[in-house]
């Protein structure tokens, strides 16, 4: 008799390899978000790295191209974890992903659909239900995030869901944050990192963000998405010059 063969350990981030616009899904190539100048017929975005971080303008889609990844996951648009769904969704902020995810198509190595969308819009409407599941389900205290500044609650939040298997998809995590909690963030990312077993997929306008080491930067602009240095980005060149000489620069940009 055959020896069995064995299940394969899990395998490491990324999970979610590729993601593509299907033309033959577009229903109006007018409305929003398919008249967005990046969502061309041959848009396509791999995934190479456990960590990607995606920079770019206001008005560019980067929100909804991650709303989008995230109903491709199985989270709802509006943000939280899979079969979480905002208390009062007909008040949720606006959001598009679920039509643009009814025309991306996705590659995954396996698939995977644990982990959490974070919008900085709707983390207290998601950690208001928490504590209240907590209350009612879980026959102990609750964690309490409102009890905290946002930027703490926020990380201690995520630290107790971080570093287990799944896709975590940020978006715009920094609105959260403090410079210095921007820095303990970013010692999250690195032990997400270092688990080998979470894929992070981060849209920001941070720099100190953007230079996470070994994560892929791509920026999204009218004409697609495109590898991009830290250094080479409107973010970090307009960082540098209010450095170099806050007076000076404010008083010119503001003159």
């Amino acid at each position: 008799m055959a020896a069995k063969r064995s299940r394969p350990r899990g395998l490491p981030a990324p999970y979610l390899k590729r993601v593509w616009l299907d033309p033959s899904r577009v229903s109006d190539r007018a409305a929003y978000p398919f008249c967005l100048p990046c969502l061309e017929d041959d848009f396509e975005l791999s995934f190479d790295r456990a960590i990607t971080v995606i920079v770019g303008e206001n008005g560019t889609g980067k929100s909804t191209l991650l709303e989008g990844i995230a109903v491709l996951a199985g989270y709802d648009e509006a943000g939280g974890g899979k079969g979480y769904m905002p208390v009062d969704h007909s008040r949720a902020i606006e959001a598009m992903g679920g039509e643009l995810a009814k025309a991306l198509r996705a590659s995954w190595l396996p698939k995977i659909t644990k982990g959490w969308f974070f919008r900085a819009e709707s983390f207290f409407t998601v950690a208001r239900f928490l504590d209240d599941m907590a209350i009612t389900y879980g026959g102990g205290p609750p964690p309490d995030f409102l009890s905290h500044s946002h930027g703490e609650g926020f990380l201690r939040f995520f630290e107790e869901r971080c570093q287990r298997q799944g896709i975590f998809i940020f978006d715009e995590p920094e609105s959260a944050l403090s410079p210095s909690r921007q820095i303990e963030f970013l010692k999250l990312l690195k032990r997400m990192d270092d688990s080998k077993v979470c894929q992070v997929i981060m849209a920001t306008h941070a720099p100190m963000l953007m230079a996470y080491p070994g994560a892929r930067l791509l920026r999204l602009s009218k004409y697609g998405l495109e590898t991009v240095r830290v250094e080479d980005t409107d973010h970090f060149k307009l960082l540098r010059e209010f450095c170099a000489d806050p007076d000076l620069f404010v008083e010119s940009v503001i003159s």
